[in-house]
């Protein structure tokens, strides 16, 4: 190996010497894996005639590589590297063609059989990327027939609660793309929509915990990125189908690629059903004393059902440009109706309030979203492997969002009477605009020990977006006579929000791994509203300054980082909605469209090492503070009546150690697991109340191989419970099994899998407390659960063309 690198370091030196010439030709490439379409790193390039090495080169961590300077003739490219089958391919250089782009070559994974023993390359269920962690959902057999909650569960550095409410290292201010694009669908309500999306969909989710200037500041936590399944060169597609005691799905996805144009569609319908029980018992202080005691029992169960469908056109007039148009719509219903008796009692015992209230709450939604993009490469730089490129991306979507609910109350004496009815309807609507440019610079620096690969990224933004609200009440104050509008809560609500923003950024990568990233983005908001009906007007604007700067070193197999940057996040019209949900007349719930955004400090120093034997261990210490918090306050009237809404409290801060470990115990058995571990502390002077201690979550996942193409895997999960300014939850556990058989020499499979199959259901207990109340509820959710999946792959499928940019409101720039 060494005689090899010394040779081709000579090489080298020789074809530096003959660009003086005219009569050389540069070549170009890129690597990539035929299962995964991924880029091969570090790969080694050597160019050979008949009877001796011309030139060698290893490939950088995008899977590129460029020899800028081989003399004419006829050459074989022989490609290589460890786990993949040497590829030779023949190259003939000439005159006629002075730089030679070769585009993807394709990769196929090492496989030789022993006898009856089959070793096969695979790719690992966690990957560190430097910037991002990777979980590659598809090598998990156990999310077949499940749902996007189901999978983000199992990803390290996030945790969800019973009800799908997620967190990022214990911030829930998290700024979620499909396929590095915003999904309004997403921004309307993040654990609902989790739910609503088949695992069978995704392909990998990206964790993203220090983003860099190019991506947009939103997302306090940071940016998590959902990359679903897509087809690639050639005529291909699928056909899945599940069926379950909780999840039911059947989706289809064609695709045709040629070389010029390429189009795809996917459609998929899909069913969700959520059964749980809630025990609240509520004590309403005065001065420190108990004023009254509130007993609530509520059960729910609950079937949701919509569908989702794409279709995507790319078309490539020449071989540097790339035109991209993509309409994609989601669509469906969630009722969440449920029973609810209410007890209110006075110190003494007495009761003073006893009903029951049937709650039917429908939430139908939609989006549409539609992109058209144009990209244009530029002819690469003498010496680097990346090309310049220059992109203009529009995107627009519009998301109507109804809530509607209607109550019968029903007094409980000797016998139950209708007493109190209400209906409300929430017509909201979210429309948004957004045109972007970006440009990226590729040169070289050579240095008198080192030579560094630098890339200079400009760009602009703008987005606009029209949020409203049309809320009333209708009424019959003794459940008789007719409805009677309500005006005290009926009010239409108009929200505008532009974004302006511009940013640049730095990436240096060198020979000796060194690796800087360095930007700065500067973000305008402007916002004005208005209550129409009562002609209340509401205006600001504020500028944010967002440096990040990321710094690592690669040492033989480890890897050190050191990053800093700032976010921020914008309420989004979930907390900004003033329509009051009063479906439970105890608990009421509602927006609060005076929010200031959050602005977050983020650090972080973080470790990775790969050992020979497969071994990955990807470790960080990070630190996080937010001022401005936005966090969901409640206060209770001497009726004993809750209001939850969002308040902007004073600081949150958090103190974490986040550490992943994945390998493989032997060919046929990997190990994959992680822990984060944090203090989180939560403080508002305002409202006198501060919150803080230690909580974390754990993941665990095996994967077997057994013989005749069956798999089985086990995964589990722990969680300590939240911690929020007034409360905090107990701890609770997750777990799941599931056997797959390749059928059809693979072209199919059949998944079966479980969730808690020894417990019916999972209890956490939630307990909070503020000087007007003290509350502890015990939900219930039920989650045992049995699911059956097949899929079918037919078609032929090869990697080729590019990659198409478009829009990413994280509020994240196109990369």
């Amino acid at each position: 190996m060494k005689l090899f690198l010394a040779v081709a370091a000579l090489a080298l030196w020789v074809g530096d010497a003959v660009a003086q010439s005219d009569h050389t030709v540069s070549l170009s490439g890129s690597l990539i894996d035929s299962a995964t379409t991924q880029p091969i790193p570090f790969a080694t390039v050597a160019v050979r005639d008949a009877a001796r090495l011309i030139a060698g080169i290893t490939t950088d961590s995008a899977g590129t590589f460029r020899l800028p300077t081989l003399p004419l003739g006829r050459y074989t490219l022989s490609l290589s590297s460890v786990g993949y089958r040497t590829k030779n391919h023949p190259v003939t250089l000439t005159a006629d063609e002075p730089i030679v782009q070769l585009g993807a070559i394709v990769l196929r994974s090492e496989s030789r059989t022993l006898g009856e023993v089959t070793v096969t390359a695979q790719k690992a269920l966690i990957e560190e990327k430097g910037d991002k962690l990777i979980y590659n959902a598809e090598k998990d057999i156990s999310n077949a027939g499940g749902s996007a909650a189901d999978v983000l569960r199992k990803v390290p550095s996030l945790s969800l609660d019973l009800d799908g409410n997620i967190q990022m290292r214990g911030n829930s201010n998290i700024r979620v793309l499909i396929n590095g694009k915003p999904s309004a669908m997403m921004a309307r309500n993040l654990a609902d929509a989790l739910k609503q999306m088949p695992a069978d969909n995704i392909k990998s989710i990206e964790v993203i915990t220090s983003p860099g200037a190019k991506y947009d500041a939103e997302g306090a936590a940071g940016v998590i990125n959902i990359i679903t399944k897509k087809a690639l060169q050639g005529f291909n597609g699928s056909v899945m189908a599940s069926v379950g005691t909780f999840n039911r799905s059947t989706n289809t996805k064609l695709a045709l690629k040629t070389k010029k144009l390429g189009v795809s569609l996917s459609a998929n319908g899909y069913q969700f059903r959520n059964i749980r029980e809630a025990h609240t018992l509520r004590t309403t202080l005065l001065n420190g004393q108990p004023l009254n005691y509130l007993y609530q029992d509520s059960n729910a169960d609950n079937t949701g059902t919509g569908g989702y469908g794409e279709f995507s056109l790319d078309y490539d007039p020449d071989s540097t440009s790339r035109i991209n148009f993509s309409a994609n719509a989601w669509g469906g219903s969630y009722p969440n109706n449920s029973s609810v008796i209410n007890r209110l009692t006075d110190p003494a015992g007495t009761t003073l309030q006893y009903f029951r209230n049937d709650i039917r709450f429908r939430n139908p939604y939609g989006n549409s979203q539609f992109d058209l993009g144009y990209t244009k490469t530029f002819r690469k730089p003498a010496g680097v492997t990346s090309e310049k490129e220059f992109t203009l991306l529009t995107q627009f979507s519009r998301m109507p969002d109804n809530y509607f609910y209607d109550t019968d109350r029903y007094t409980i004496n000797e016998v139950e009477q209708l007493s109190y009815r209400q209906r409300s309807t929430n017509y909201s609507r979210n429309k948004e605009y957004t045109l972007q440019a970006d440009y990226t610079h590729p040169f070289l620096v050579r240095m008198r020990r080192d030579t560094a690969q630098m890339k200079l990224e400009v760009g602009v933004k703008a987005i606009r977006r029209d949020i409203g609200s049309e809320y009333r009440v209708e009424q019959s104050l003794d459940g008789q006579q007719p409805f009677v509008a309500d005006p005290s809560q009926s009010n239409d609500f108009d929200y505008n929000q532009q974004i302006y923003a511009g940013y640049t950024a730095l990436r240096v990568e060198t020979r000796q791994k060194w690796n800087l990233n360095l930007g700065a983005r500067f973000e305008r908001t402007e916002i004005s509203g208005n209550f129409l009906t009562t002609q209340t007007a509401l205006a600001t604007q504020y500028q944010n300054l967002i440096p990040s700067v990321t710094i690592s070193k690669g040492i033989k197999s480890h890897t050190l980082k050191a990053s800093y940057t700032q976010r921020i996040q914008r309420p989004q019209l979930w907390f900004l909605n003033p329509w009051v949900n009063a479906s439970d007349p105890r608990n009421l719930q509602t927006g609060n469209p005076y929010l200031n955004p959050e602005l977050n400090h983020a650090v972080e120093l973080g470790h990775s090492v790969s050992t020979k034997s497969g071994l990955s261990i990807n470790s960080a210490f990070y630190w996080r503070m937010t001022n401005n918090a936005i966090e969901f306050i409640r206060t209770v009237d001497e009726a004993g009546v809750s209001l939850s809404k969002p308040e902007n409290i004073a600081q949150r801060s958090a103190y974490g150690l986040n550490v992943n470990l994945s390998g493989q115990a032997n060919k046929n058995w990997t190990l994959n697991g992680g822990t984060d571990l944090r203090y989180v502390d939560l403080n508002s002077p305002g409202l006198n109340q501060r919150n803080s201690g230690l909580v974390g979550n754990f993941n665990v996942s095996s994967t077997y191989k057994l013989p005749h193409n069956y798999t089985l895997q086990a995964n589990g999960n722990a969680n300590t419970g939240w911690i929020s300014l007034q409360g905090r939850s107990t701890s609770f556990y997750w777990y799941g099994f599931a056997l797959k058989r390749d059928l059809m020499a693979k072209k199919a499979s059949l998944t079966l899998g479980v969730n808690n199959p020894f417990n019916r259901g999972v209890s956490q207990t939630n307990s909070q407390s503020a000087p007007t109340f003290t509350s502890d509820t015990r939900f219930f959710f039920l989650t045992r659960s049995v699911r059956l999946a097949f899929e079918w792959r037919f078609g032929q499928m090869s990697a080729g063309g590019k990659q198409s940019r478009k829009v990413q409101n994280d509020d994240a720039g196109g990369r």
